[in-house]
């Protein structure tokens, strides 16, 4: 089955083109536009698509809000969303992030990169750019806690091997390169990291970062 997409931008020519490039693909449909928020929330409920391409900058109602709404707490829907930025280093999207964004992608991004995106967040998983997702989460320290405050008790519930794990996301390492620092098979990684996401109620690796940093586990700007 196609994966059925939202295109969502205040801007109609950068809809029409991320349309063609979309449309090529023999697995995937778009299903519908937007050009702002609010119109969003009602084609989600309207088109019950697979993945929404969320832009962050939009009149009456941002990306940010959408995103929390269409992917927040109760909200059982299949849509995952995918945030569009200008820019890099853009502090909406560690908001959009903590929203419940599967992931981030730059509007500049070569066609391949936004069909595969497209794929990686239907499938489930997280479009995690880790070099610039920790450069964010660097950047915008001042969103986070400092550190001092008390560990929260979810990550009492962590193994030891488990927590490794977490810092490991947090830094922005691929299963790969997770398994490969740990000295352990890929699938063992891939267990872990099921766990993790499980016992702290995540929903994927990019939230997984995210809690890692605001829970005071890793400091940003560290090198652990």
């Amino acid at each position: 089955m196609a994966i059925r997409v939202l295109l969502v931008d205040d801007q109609p020519l950068l809809r029409t083109g991320f349309r063609m490039i979309l449309e090529a693909e023999q697995d995937i449909a778009v299903v519908g536009e937007a050009g702002d928020g609010l119109q969003a929330l009602d084609q989600v409920r309207a088109l019950q698509p697979d993945v929404v391409l969320m832009d962050i900058r939009m009149p009456r109602m941002d990306g940010v809000e959408a995103t929390r709404q269409i992917t927040g707490p109760g909200r059982d829907g299949p849509a995952k969303v995918l945030v569009l930025t200008t820019f890099d280093l853009d502090e909406y999207v560690v908001e959009a992030l903590r929203a419940g964004a599967s992931g981030f992608l730059l509007k500049d991004a070569p066609a391949n990169e936004l069909v595969q995106a497209i794929r990686v967040v239907a499938s489930g998983e997280a479009m995690l750019a880790p070099s610039i997702t920790r450069r964010l989460l660097d950047k915008y320290a001042g969103h986070l806690p400092s550190g001092d405050e008390p560990v929260p008790d979810t990550l009492h519930t962590l193994t030891e091997r488990e927590v490794e794990v977490l810092k490991l996301v947090a830094r922005g390492l691929s299963n790969a390169e997770i398994a490969a620092d740990l000295f352990v098979s890929e699938t063992t990684v891939k267990t872990h990291v099921g766990h993790v996401l499980t016992k702290l109620g995540l929903r994927d690796r990019v939230q997984a970062a995210v809690y890692a940093y605001e829970s005071g586990l890793v400091r940003p700007g560290a090198q652990q």
